[in-house]
């Protein structure tokens, strides 16, 4: 590791943070103090279509009362399209990304008629100069995709990442990428402008975020971004992934699946400390 130990902690103000917000939080916000390194907070709103100020301001009113602190100022994405489009300009100047006309319903049956691996892996074909006029003249909507048969092409040798947690199989130490399973993944698109994994690679490396902490449930997600670190030549953070909370039921804590939150906790009268106990800390 290159520099101090600098990690983050970056949710996205869709919903108020449960017990696997709190145990990810606290799980980076320990090992920076136990390293001596830097603990930031960045607030990941680029999809303006479900992001709220309330959930935002939640989300500060919460990890304050675990006892948890963050330098400032906070990162918000939505205060940084320039920097993704930089990025991805220079992908579309490598001929490295294309313009997806296909529906998500569209998109689904073709993953149903070749199911090579997972969904994530699909890989399409750009259009041709005349077929692509066309749809823009008729202004259809589409998304910009990476063309990972272009970014092979490119080279992408010996791609690894160091993984010092454990993935969902217990991966750890020196991880190959291997690319047949990183397909061509959205990297923007209308109603939400920049994507999750171009947003994040640029946000680590202009932060100098050098160490990522997150649960298992991101770990398929590290091969796409170290894809994008090498085709945007930004340095690979060292990850180290972490178990995921499940409740009663088995299942793990999801906001979708309506999750106890910590305001809920709050309410009943749990106390921080109770929780961080509960939590491990």
């Amino acid at each position: 590791m290159k520099g101090p130990f600098v990690t983050r902690f970056a949710p996205s103000p869709t919903g108020r943070l449960h017990r696997g917000h709190a145990f990810s939080a606290l799980t980076a916000a320990a090992a920076a103090r136990e390293a001596g390194g830097r603990f930031l907070l960045r607030i990941e709103d680029i999809d303006a279509t479900r992001c709220r100020p309330e959930f935002e301001a939640s989300i500060f009113e919460d990890l304050s009362w675990l006892g948890l602190q963050w330098e400032q100022p906070v990162r918000r994405q939505s205060e940084h399209m320039a920097d993704y489009q930089t990025a991805l300009d220079g992908l579309a100047a490598r001929g490295l990304i294309y313009r997806c006309f296909r529906t998500r319903r569209e998109l689904a049956e073709d993953i149903t008629r070749a199911p090579h691996g997972p969904p994530d892996a699909w890989r399409g074909k750009p259009l041709t100069g005349a077929e692509e006029a066309q749809r823009l003249a008729a202004a259809e909507p589409f998304a910009w995709r990476l063309s990972m048969a272009a970014a092979e092409t490119a080279g992408l040798p010996g791609l690894e990442f160091t993984e010092e947690g454990h993935g969902p199989d217990d991966q750890r130490g020196a991880i190959i990428v291997d690319t047949r399973r990183v397909g061509d993944v959205v990297l923007a698109r209308k109603d939400v402008g920049v994507a999750y994994h171009l947003a994040v690679v640029v946000d680590d490396a202009l932060q100098g975020v050098n160490q990522v902490i997150r649960g298992q449930d991101l770990f398929e997600a590290t091969f796409v971004q170290r894809v994008l670190q090498t085709l945007l030549d930004l340095p690979a953070p060292t990850y180290r992934h972490h178990r995921l909370l499940t409740g009663p039921d088995g299942k793990r804590f999801a906001k979708r699946d309506r999750a106890e939150t910590l305001a809920d906790l709050r309410a009943q009268g749990v106390t921080p400390e109770a929780l961080r106990r509960e939590l491990g800390f």
